[in-house]
């Protein structure tokens, strides 16, 4: 069995066991403007379990289906005219033969097959409300099953979230899934490495975005997995900055939040560098901070610990730094307990990883408590500092925005950081921060 093979019979015994069938469909292709449409980016749960990276497709997993079709594929037929114009189809041979499906029909066919499908079932796991159209097809497969068994035999009574079983086998990743990861992990230390060494005063924020991710593309990413932020200057205090149009100036950090696509998994990296290779010593203090609190929150990646910990390691150390060099005031465990921090550190310190940036798979269990990390977990670990210009601070650490982020896995023993070979060290940066020549491309 091939890695999806083994993921579809896995959700079929899960669904099994629950009395369960799921319909699981493509991303639909979307338009840009008028005719020109966006590249089309596969939905992360029908790739999980499909392999497959076309539009206008659906998985069926049915246990309760004859042998033949419990894992039935519907997509787009072969077309030879339609195939001239946007490249090959798989088609329903391809679906059998190259993907391992245990049947496949054309995409036209699934409103009168899967009445079928769903017999059997009491309970039919499908995502209501995220595609109109999709929905009042499976609505009237319902109904039709329902009706097919009025005399005996079982049909959907009810609705579940997908999720509640996919997403959590999607949150354990496996070695070939590490594998991918590994390499996307590659291909952001190329960009983040030629984006370091190109980085000069007077440059644009999108000059340097372009070089970032020209290199990614020369590594073998496929794509980005999010849009880049090149923050130069105060820019770096907007948490979410991708509009990278300033000039990178002479005296200013820059972050980078930017990171690789690889066969649609996803690396997220942050660093943040001196425009002219050398830190002042206010950007040094910034930064050393927010250095300390990241290796303080990997070292707490580990089986057993609470996927809160990382967050409570990092914010203890950014608190203590924030008092050492004189922006709070008071007991450290007071300045946490009353969110002091909280004006200079926003947000969270990190969330899982895998196939989407901010990957799924729940962070609480049952009782609402965080959820203990066990081995196969990835997550990033990105504690910053924002010195927004209007605090009430003195002028010399107004403007200094610093995120350090990597990509962690929870393994049996120590934690695994993938991203570590890209530089982040105060003397890794200087000495490599504009030691290349800009590319012109």
């Amino acid at each position: 069995m091939n890695v999806y093979e083994r993921r579809r019979a896995e959700l079929s015994r899960k669904l099994s066991d629950a009395g369960a069938v799921a319909i699981v469909p493509a991303a639909r292709h979307a338009t840009r403007n008028a005719d020109t449409e966006y590249a089309y980016r596969q939905s992360s749960d029908f790739y999980y379990l499909s392999g497959l990276n076309e539009p206008e497709s659906v998985l069926v997993i049915a246990p309760y289906a004859e042998e033949n079709a419990q894992a039935t594929l519907f997509l787009r037929p072969r077309d030879r005219s339609a195939e001239i114009w946007t490249g090959k189809r798989v088609g329903v041979e391809g679906a059998v033969a190259d993907y391992a499906m245990n049947a496949a029909h054309p995409i036209e066919e699934l409103p009168a097959k899967l009445p079928d499908l769903l017999v059997g079932a009491t309970t039919l796991y499908y995502g209501l409300g995220q595609d109109e159209t999709m929905d009042r097809t499976v609505l009237e497969g319902v109904r039709q099953a329902r009706g097919r068994v009025r005399r005996g035999g079982k049909a959907p009574l009810s609705f579940v979230d997908p999720s509640l079983l996919l997403h959590e086998m999607r949150l354990l990743k496996t070695p070939e899934e590490l594998a991918i990861m590994r390499r996307a992990a590659a291909a952001s230390r190329a960009g983040h490495e030629a984006g370091m060494q190109a980085t000069r005063p007077g440059m644009w924020e999108y000059e340097l975005e372009a070089v970032i991710e020209y290199n990614y593309r020369r590594a073998g990413a496929e794509d980005v997995a999010y849009p880049s932020i090149v923050a130069g200057g105060a820019n770096a205090t907007i948490l979410h900055y991708n509009t990278n149009r300033d000039q990178l100036r002479d005296g200013d950090l820059v972050l980078v939040d930017s990171g690789a696509e690889v066969e649609l998994y996803a690396s997220d990296v942050t660093r943040t560098w001196p425009v002219n290779g050398r830190f002042s010593p206010e950007q040094r203090a910034i930064y050393e901070i927010v250095l300390r609190a990241q290796k303080a929150g990997i070292d707490e990646v580990r089986p057993g610990r609470s996927f809160n910990a990382y967050h409570e390691a990092a914010v203890r150390v950014l608190t203590e730094g924030l008092v050492d060099i004189g922006l709070l005031e008071g007991s450290v465990d007071e300045l946490i307990e009353k969110n002091k921090f909280f004006d200079f550190y926003p947000h969270r310190t990190g969330h899982w990883l895998g196939l989407d940036v901010h990957d799924v798979g729940l962070y609480r269990d049952r009782d609402d408590r965080y959820r203990a990390l066990v081995p196969g977990m990835v997550m990033t670990v990105e504690p910053g500092l924002y010195v927004q210009p209007d605090l009430a601070v003195p002028d010399r650490w107004k403007g200094i925005g610093v995120r350090i982020e990597d990509d962690v896995l929870c393994t049996s023993g120590e934690p695994e950081n993938l991203t570590a070979a890209i530089p982040k060290e105060v003397a890794d940066l200087e000495a490599i921060v504009g030691s290349g020549e800009l590319a012109r491309v």
